[in-house]
């Protein structure tokens, strides 16, 4: 307004040289604020409305939400599609249906880019695409996390081959920053098609209930091709993702929600591979002694314990963020902090399947382990575990295959690796989960480990198969391996200790180990079991 009414005044005097400099100037300024309030305004009042009858904010609310108040500095607002076939030429909004730049969340720096349903139903476009390749190379110049909040009908159609081009190069673009910034994505509405693999590329992925959906073919294609006749959520919903592929790690029931988790999920991350782990203040005492602990675990092997109030006694008080608690969840996964420090938590659940290592359980750790290890985020393993499970379904699947992963993730890692046994170690298993033969730099275990090839039952019936003092030799071969004597007179733990002091232990050496250097033989890059 203040514009308008300057440019108003200006017209009304003579045009000597002065004024009509400053007519020139007012007039562009006021062009400029008029474009802007385009480009915010999106694709108008009568379809944000709509988005907010959805349950769903704007892009640019969005956006409000998750950064800190007056930090939000936008990248190419004015920009605008270049395709004239179909009637498009008349078609245009400055932004194009995404907007992009960058601010702070907890006053540190990220790059964003929001799509904006409200536009073209939040279509790529090549426009679109060049926007968001645009604040990716710059996340990736200065060392900052890539945030992308995901709303989108997915190829601009009109667009044809130029559209699909633009997601190819964003993939090549997340292949690129793997491992150099942390990349995370917020579904925040639909994700269809080839749309879907820039998350499934990015590091972690959240979802909203019941408003956002991932697939590569929807249900009208499903039903034509199969005859199967599925909705939105079954098929891609939230639900469907953090239970039965983990596809996504984390659900939240509205975008205030799962915006507000993305704020609390970022303090634990490094802004890239170059930076130091960020260190919150800690009260909780460092030498704390939790008594609990030493009689946490039952007096019976076979009875079941929860190992995340284990993980809850020993790191800084509330600071654990389970990642995919509820797929594969006979295996934890999560960042949490010691005394202030972020560290990278990998866990057996005997509550699930007796904490048994299966198909998903393994690529779920072997995934978040090589994220820690990338990013420089010491690891902290707490192992209880029976074997890898059995039975024709996993084998037939492919167990071989998918715990090799586990493993070559454990065995590559650089980072401080830290390994606490709570109790059973058996097999193939007490290998896998960061033993010291992997490397693991601190290997203790708690009084109650047991430690062997497999339970004194099932090893009797093998070594002592025609014995007639089946229970007598049960009895010497838990005398032998179910203490961690037999492990540690080899050296393969480094102590045995009290589990109340595991905290204090383990802080400790993670204190020692930030000085340690290793590196891997160098080489282009592995070949991990897929």
């Amino acid at each position: 307004m203040l514009l308008s009414r300057t440019v108003k005044q200006i017209s009304n005097r003579p045009l000597t040289k002065t004024y009509r400099s400053y007519y020139a100037y007012y007039t562009t300024a006021a062009a400029v604020e008029n474009k802007r309030k385009e480009s915010i305004l999106g694709g108008g009042k009568a379809k944000q409305d709509a988005q907010h009858a959805k349950g769903k904010l704007t892009a640019r609310e969005r956006l409000g939400l998750l950064l800190d108040k007056g930090s939000f500095r936008e990248y190419d607002a004015f920009v605008e599609h270049s395709c004239t076939d179909f009637n498009m030429a008349l078609n245009k909004i400055p932004g194009d249906g995404i907007v992009t730049g960058h601010g702070t969340v907890h006053g540190r720096r990220v790059f964003v880019y929001s799509q904006d349903f409200t536009v073209l139903g939040g279509s790529l476009s090549r426009t679109n695409a060049n926007k968001i390749l645009k604040v990716m190379d710059q996340a990736m110049l200065v060392g900052a996390p890539i945030i992308g909040l995901q709303d989108s009908g997915g190829a601009r159609i009109q667009e044809g081959v130029d559209s699909l081009a633009g997601y190819a190069d964003i993939f090549q673009k997340n292949v690129l920053a793997s491992g150099v910034v942390p990349q995370i994505s917020l579904i925040l509405g639909p994700c269809a098609g080839g749309a879907v693999y820039s998350p499934a590329l990015t590091d972690f992925t959240f979802m909203v209930q019941d408003t956002s959906y991932m697939f590569v073919t929807g249900p009208d294609v499903v039903k034509a091709v199969t005859n199967e006749h599925v909705s939105q959520e079954v098929l891609g919903g939230a639900r469907t993702h953090t239970t039965k592929t983990g596809v996504a790690h984390r659900s939240f029931t509205n975008d205030i929600e799962a915006i507000q988790g993305m704020r609390n999920f970022l303090p634990y991350l490094p802004s890239s591979n170059r930076d130091r782990l960020p260190n919150q203040p800690c009260d909780d005492p460092i030498d704390r002694q939790d008594a609990a602990l030493d009689t946490i675990i039952p007096a019976s092997s076979n009875i079941a314990y929860d190992m995340k109030e284990v993980i809850g006694r020993i790191v800084d008080t509330h600071s654990y963020f389970e990642i995919s608690p509820n797929f594969a969840s006979n295996m934890l996964i999560g960042f949490a902090r010691l005394n202030g420090e972020s560290v990278g938590v990998v866990a057996n659940q005997p509550l699930v399947s007796s904490g048994a290592l299966d198909m998903d359980a393994s690529i779920k750790a072997a995934r978040f382990i090589r994220f820690c290890d990338a990013f420089n985020i010491p690891l902290v393993t707490l192992v209880d575990v029976p074997g890898f499970m059995p039975g024709t379904a996993q084998e037939h699947a492919g167990i071989i295959r998918h715990g090799a992963k586990l493993l070559y993730a454990y065995c590559e890692a650089t980072v401080p690796k830290l390994t606490v046994i709570t109790r059973k170690a058996y097999g193939g298993a007490y290998i896998v989960m960061s033993s010291k033969h992997l490397r693991g730099d601190y290997n203790v275990a708690w009084p109650s480990a047991e430690i062997a090839v497999m339970g004194a039952k099932g090893a009797v019936e093998i070594i002592f198969r025609n014995h007639p003092d089946k229970e007598g030799m049960r009895k010497e071969y838990k005398d032998k391996f179910t203490t961690p004597l037999f492990a540690a007179k080899r050296g393969y733990l480094d102590d045995i200790i009290n589990p109340r002091e595991t905290r204090a232990r383990l802080i400790e050496q993670l204190e020692l180990l930030k000085s340690k250097s290793l590196q891997n033989p160098w080489k282009k890059h592995g070949s991990i079991p897929l």
